[in-house]
């Protein structure tokens, strides 16, 4: 029964000596002296601020990509035992001994140095030899802008191993589909293709671009498949579910998922809550929740409200008046009604509440049982503290003149009698008879006798209005626009009738009755609009860029200065690299075109599979430089060097790809061959001793006098740092 045991178990394995070299080669290379500086280098500063509210489980909003890439670089700081204590507020500031700057570093470093056997896999996966693999890799490895992004806590090398990956797997179950369909290899292989793609565009919204170029190229791909008639329809329809399992359900659950994990780290109310909605604010920890936590659910008559406009901008604010009252005449001339000034005030005041009135009573109290509030009842708002009425009527708004002016109505006895009844029309109602509900529901006021609906214009009034916002009534209301809608944020069941009492009472704490949470798709698909739409003001930076500066290398980075000697870091590309990467894909672009004008010919000047095989590394290459580069011609947004990385190293595996192919048909006999790899070999020699002449920059170390500075702008454009001496 244990004869087994007699003969010992042997386990075999195949060991690619290239893939060790190269990814022992590529850790050296980014993680000798990671924490060297120790100082925060050029947008450490940016990420570093949300690595700490992940530490603190504090909310925030950045629109500049998913969490995903945040997260990871969270996990290196969670793994160093990083508190989150730290000013993120300066370039080159010293980092407290509080910070694990080497476990910070750490996870784009190993992305960086991962990319490396990536690059030898693809091209190998391509069908082209292991020397041009080897090439490929080396010219990434000895890359020095790439070296230098992922030697800090930035996102970059992350993204391009996702990408890299993503495009490896793809190409490994496109090879294992000819004879393998269905296999375990040839699923694993599809899966992590989706899996890759859903983190390259967890870590920033540039994956898409790869993403959409796979899509694109898979599609194509199954487009061919259609044609071959060996195969039934029923192993099409399951090669078609397959791929749509793959690379659309699975990374669309993922992506959710990251925001899922990113909800459920931060908890806690944060400095950027106030760009949510009430309802998103009142599900966060302190804050908002301290004080609408437990809020009776259902406006009724006699219901105290503060009412928030939901557009948020130009900053957020309630409904709000006050004593004083519009000016007679404005500054060009224009009359007013001097009626109470209403406007939209962006800070917490006694003057923001509101009761909700009933038209056909007097009394401003809830009674008992409430009468709930519904979609399309008639209502009056009384203002708390003056209890005068919301009004609009037939005047000129003041800085909206083609909109009526809102105020609250003082009576004159003139001949401009209250208008001051409002339809309530709850927008994100299920049906007719839904009941306003605090915080849940956002609401329109339309107008009885104008139709006009209550708007924030966002214009600031002058100083009479005390540079508050204007409210007014919108007359061509087409549509729900977000100025038009407004929320109740706090709220309590008014008690006292008698105006001294009332007033006390809408200065004191609302009560606590019944919690409110949001489903997390409603959490979800809020912030993910809000990071879509959110638009930071984009101000020039010193070291922004076009794109059109990024192909010949016009530009750099200074990210890192040490404060008394030379030492300094950049980021600059291998020039030799960056310029050979342009002539290969000029090269591969006109060696296309000719072989298609002889192909339609019928001159064929290549076999049908290197034909196949160089149209397959044209799609990936020339098609990953193209999507992750030409988006940004339309983009209006600060742009810098770095944003060309992806593309660049789609652009540099193109360079063996050219090569080779230069070699194997161009070089027919062994003279030309001969030549062909000497130059090729004296040009790498070349590439490496411009990676070791712009190391000391790429590094930060040794720092170089000023003349061996001077001596690395090698274009006028460089911004080399040179101290006055």
């Amino acid at each position: 029964m244990l004869g087994f045991l007699k003969n010992p178990v042997v386990v075999t394995a195949e060991i690619n000596v290239n893939l060790v070299v190269l990814t022992v080669m590529g850790l050296i290379s980014r993680l000798w002296g990671l924490s060297y500086p120790r100082a925060v280098v050029f947008d450490e500063v940016y990420y570093g601020q949300f690595v700490s509210l992940y530490m603190k489980r504090i909310f925030f909003v950045d629109d500049s990509g998913p969490p995903f890439g945040h997260m990871l670089l969270a996990l290196g700081g969670y793994l160093g035992g990083f508190d989150g204590n730290f000013l993120w507020n300066r370039i080159g500031a010293e980092y407290s001994m509080n910070v694990p700057v080497w476990s910070l570093r750490l996870l784009p470093a190993l992305a960086g140095a991962l990319c490396i056997p990536l690059a030898y896999q693809i091209l190998v996966e391509l069908q082209f030899s292991h020397c041009a693999a080897l090439g490929g890799a080396l010219l990434i490895l000895l890359e020095n802008s790439l070296i230098t992004q992922s030697r800090f806590m930035l996102l970059e090398s992350i993204l391009i191993f996702f990408i890299l990956l993503a495009v490896l797997s793809y190409l490994k179950f496109y090879n294992l589909q000819r004879h393998s369909s269905f296999s375990a290899s040839w699923w694993v292989w599809l899966l992590l293709t989706g899996v890759a793609c859903s983190c390259a565009v967890g870590v920033k919204y540039m994956g898409l671009f790869t993403y959409m170029l796979l899509l694109a190229i898979a599609g194509l791909h199954f487009w061919h498949m259609l044609g071959n008639q060996n195969l039934s329809n029923v192993s099409l329809l399951c090669h078609f579910l397959a791929r749509g399992l793959a690379l659309i359900i699975i990374p669309m659950a993922m992506y959710l998922s990251f925001f899922y994990v990113h909800l459920t780290l931060l908890y806690r109310s944060g400095p950027h809550d106030q760009i949510m909605t009430s309802a998103f604010q009142a599900s966060l920890e302190g804050g908002l929740a301290r004080i609408t936590q437990g809020q009776p659910l259902e406006v009724a008559y006699g219901s105290q409200i503060t009412l928030r406009n939901v557009l948020g901008k130009p900053m957020q604010c309630w409904l709000h008046s006050h004593t004083n009252t519009y000016p007679i005449r404005y500054e060009n001339g224009r009359g007013s009604s001097h009626q109470q000034q209403v406007t939209c005030y962006p800070f917490k005041d006694v003057n923001n509440w509101w009761i909700v009135k009933d038209p056909g009573m007097q009394q401003l109290v809830v009674s008992n049982p409430p009468r709930p509030v519904r979609h399309g009842h008639i209502v009056q708002l009384v203002h708390g503290i003056t209890t005068r009425y919301l009004n609009t009527h037939d005047v000129a708004a003041p800085l909206s003149p083609h909109s009526q002016e809102v105020s609250c109505y003082i009576d004159y006895n003139v001949s401009m009698p209250a208008q001051n009844l409002w339809r309530v029309e709850i927008v994100n109602r299920e049906s007719d008879t839904d009941v306003w509900k605090t915080i849940l529901s956002e609401v329109r006021f339309v107008h009885v006798n104008t139709s006009a609906v209550l708007k924030l214009s966002g214009a600031s009034l002058p100083e009479w209005g005390y540079r508050q916002l204007e409210v007014v009534g919108e007359k061509l209301s087409k549509g729900y626009h977000q100025s038009m809608v407004w929320n109740v944020e706090e709220h309590r069941y008014g008690k006292s009738q008698e105006q001294k009492e009332r007033e006390v009472e809408l200065h004191s704490p609302t009560q606590m009755d019944i919690s409110k949470n949001l489903s997390f798709m409603a959490k979800f698909t809020e912030l993910q609009w809000k990071m879509l739409t959110l638009k930071n003001e984009d101000t020039e930076h010193k070291y922004s860029s076009s794109a059109l500066d990024w192909i010949t290398m016009d530009t750099n980075i200074a990210y890192w200065l040490h404060p008394t000697s030379g030492a300094q870091i950049h980021l600059l590309g291998n020039a030799l690299t960056w310029a050979s990467a342009n002539v290969a894909a000029v090269v591969y672009v006109c060696l296309s075109l000719w072989y298609l004008v002889r192909r339609r010919r019928k001159i064929y000047d290549i076999p049908e599979d290197a034909w196949q095989l160089w149209v397959l590394a044209g799609e990936i290459c020339v098609g990953g430089w193209a999507v992750n580069y030409l988006p940004f011609f339309l983009m209006e947004k600060t742009l810098f060097l770095y944003h060309y990385l992806p593309a660049l190293t789609f652009q540099i595996l193109l360079i063996p790809i050219v090569l080779q192919h230069l070699s194997n048909y161009l070089c027919r006999s062994l003279l030309p061959k001969t030549m062909f790899r000497a130059l090729i070999v004296a040009w790498f020699s070349s590439v490496y001793l411009v990676y070791s002449t712009f190391s000391p920059v790429t590094y930060g170390e040794p720092s170089l006098s000023v003349a061996e500075l001077k001596d690395l702008r090698w274009k006028d454009s460089w911004n080399i740092l040179i101290r006055k001496q």
